[in-house]
């Protein structure tokens, strides 16, 4: 999953398992009794008896609704049909029931009843009359229908998600269950998909009979305006760029742009040595309302961004990550995952505790391959990363009351939802925070072996063995040390083991170790002034979190207060609006010369704050100044950021 919250409404996210993904997983079959619901047959590892027809009539793009048509073999007796719960790399138990709509069952067309289990919404129980050799499920499924609400179709595109569109049967691995899918798409309308086709007769599509696991893993992308770029010409394994976009222009690209996508490509091999698919697909929306998605895929993933991401490429470098992260999750996530978050089906729990290597470590790969491929400079890389390291040098008090690992526990705890005091509580650090932490590994062992390996040395033994398999490697704490020792002999534990466990971690000492110095000025980086002009992006944010302690969006909107900065100190919560400030009406432009001047007086800034319909002044006594990070050469140290990111 991207960086960045996927699932507004939860409020912004890959995935299940390839079809042979999950052989080689060796994980106690009694955990998952022990895991599972009393109230709920546990999975067990047999085939599931006949194979499951699905449809989804996806034509209905003004109203925004899937109706979905299952056909299940079944045998007499109790039956329970699960709804997916817990969706891979969302790492949480988000799947969308309360979209789920118009539940109906019947057996040699008599309706059955059906029972939500007490315990656990997302289960269905009914009984199965004698004679009965198969139930007609039909349902719909209702996309989100506005800004507030999470959208998966508009009248211009369409994200399909199998796990939000089908149910399937409790007690049986999801691998050990064959779906048969189809769909109907709007006439004229294009798709992508890692699904192998079957026959296509107009918009109605029918694929190869596949695992439920790799049905799940293999989300379908469709519109009206449509673009394939072929980003490894022929390659025996084909990598394709699926574009769709609003309107037709948003599809151009630039024989320049056309390069640093298969720039990437390119990169990504030489990192890993191998590659774990058939066929590889970026799934990519170019839209004001299909947008803001990253979810991985084992053979694609999930890529969304505003429409002119082509068309005003100098000025979006802070998207432009989105891809190599999602790409590097192919390698780090799908074909090599932690144990904990192996599961056998989508309503076991999964345990997030090595997100600091899943999320952290693609965080870290996805900056590093985006500059590699030439996607950005090199100086949109080190501003990019002043940036992040700025947050966990001034902007990261929470670390003095919890640690790295225990915020792998926020997509269950919090549900990705906005916090009123992020700085404080602080919210899936593992991203930003494990990315700091392998950079100062990248250091560490570029430094012990007098440049002769780095962490590319571990990437490539340890997520590129195998090349062409689709089998499923997990691995733990211990796996990760041992592979870390054998690029090169050093007390990995305990170093890994001091950023994720202890309070206060070291997190910025990588940058250092890298022959970088975090510096402040009172001038933003170009890199930082995109970021904020963002205006339909959740990272549109006006950042004075450095200085004054306060993040705000263009309209004023305060949605974060640094614990026991100077605002904080003021007494300012989050939540409120900025209405002025020193008497004149609030701009960014209007507090950053408001805070210049205060550098040289006496005076506080006087802010004007409507909160719950109430307004008052606040006055606060701070007088440093702007502060921007940057980051500075150390001379006569190694640059290690340069070698990082200089392409293979």
């Amino acid at each position: 999953m991207s960086f960045l919250p996927r699932r507004l409404p939860l409020p912004v996210r890959l995935t299940a398992l390839i079809a042979l993904g999950l052989a080689g997983a060796t994980l106690a079959s009694t955990a998952w009794a022990d895991a599972a619901d009393a109230h709920i047959q546990a999975p067990a590892d047999t085939p599931y008896p006949g194979t499951i027809q699905i449809h989804v009539d996806a034509t209905d793009v003004t109203q925004g609704i899937f109706r979905v048509q299952e056909t299940i073999p079944v045998k007499p007796g109790v039956l329970t049909l699960l709804y997916p719960k817990w969706i891979p790399g969302e790492h949480a138990p988000g799947g969308p029931i309360d979209a789920l709509a118009g539940l109906r069952v019947t057996a040699d067309g008599k309706a059955l009843a059906w029972k939500r289990d007490e315990y656990d919404v997302y289960a269905f129980k009914l009984d199965v009359p004698a004679g009965a050799a198969s139930l007609d499920v039909s349902f719909q499924y209702l996309s989100g229908r506005g800004k507030s609400s999470f959208v998966q179709m508009t009248n211009k595109m369409l994200s399909l998600e199998w796990n939000t569109v089908s149910l399937y049967p409790a007690g049986y691995y999801s691998r050990a269950i064959t779906f048969a899918p189809s769909v109907t798409l709007p006439a004229g309308w294009q798709f992508g998909t890692a699904l192998e086709k079957a026959s296509q007769t107009g918009g109605h599509v029918t694929f190869e009979p596949t695992t439920y696991n790799t049905l799940v893993d293999s989300p379908v992308y469709a519109g009206l305006n449509f673009k394939r770029v072929d980003l490894d010409p022929g390659a025996k394994a084909p990598v394709h760029l699926d574009l769709f976009a609003d309107a037709p222009k948003d599809l151009e690209m630039t024989p320049a742009q056309v390069q640093v996508n298969r720039n990437l490509v390119t990169q990504a091999y030489r990192l890993f040595g191998a590659h774990h698919y058939n066929h590889y697909d970026f799934l990519f929306s170019l839209s004001k309302q299909l947008s803001g998605n990253g979810l991985e895929h084992h053979q694609s993933s999930e890529d969304g961004a505003d429409p002119d991401y082509f068309s005003n490429w100098a000025n979006n470098a802070p998207n432009r990550d989105l891809l190599a992260h999602e790409y590097t999750h192919s390698w780090n996530g799908k074909f090599r995952r932690p144990a904990d978050l192996w599961t056998p089906n989508f309503n076991v729990p999964m345990g997030d505790s090595l997100l600091w290597v899943y999320e952290g470590l693609t965080q870290y790969y996805g900056f590093v391959l985006t500059a590699r491929s030439g996607m950005w400079t090199p100086g949109q890389f080190r501003q990019g990363l002043a940036m992040v390291a700025a947050n966990y040098d001034r902007n990261r008090p929470g670390f003095q009351w919890r640690t790295l690992e225990d915020t792998t526990n926020d997509p269950t705890a919090a549900h990705r939802a906005m916090l009123p005091y992020r700085s404080w509580q602080m919210s899936e650090e593992y991203y930003s925070g494990g990315q700091l932490m392998w950079l100062a590994v990248d250091a560490k062992i570029r430094a012990l072996t007098h440049d002769r390996k780095s962490l590319d040395t571990f990437a490539r033994d340890f997520f590129g063995v195998d090349n062409g398999s689709f089998v499923t490697k997990t691995y733990t704490f211990d796996d990760v040390v041992a592979a870390l020792n054998g690029v090169v002999a050093y007390d990995w534990a305990a170093f890994l083991r001091g950023h994720v466990d202890a309070l206060n971690p070291p997190l910025v000492a990588g940058v250092a170790a890298s022959g970088w110095k975090l510096v402040y000025t009172d001038q933003e980086s170009e890199y930082e002034k995109q970021y904020a002009a963002q205006e339909e992006s959740p990272r549109h944010i006006f950042n004075f979190a450095w200085s004054i302690g306060l993040t705000l969006t263009g309209d004023g909107k305060i949605n974060d207060v640094r614990w026991n900065g100077p605002a904080f100190k003021a007494g300012i919560g989050s939540g409120g609006t900025l209405v002025a400030v020193n008497g004149q009406a609030y701009t960014a432009e209007v507090l950053k010369r408001a805070i210049t001047t205060a550098k040289d007086s006496r005076q506080p800034v006087k802010l004007l704050l409507k909160y719950l319909g109430e307004y008052r002044t606040v006055a606060v006594d701070y007088h440093g100044g702007l502060k921007y990070p940057h980051l500075v050469r150390v001379k006569g140290t190694p640059d290690y950021l340069d070698q990082i990111i200089k392409a293979r």
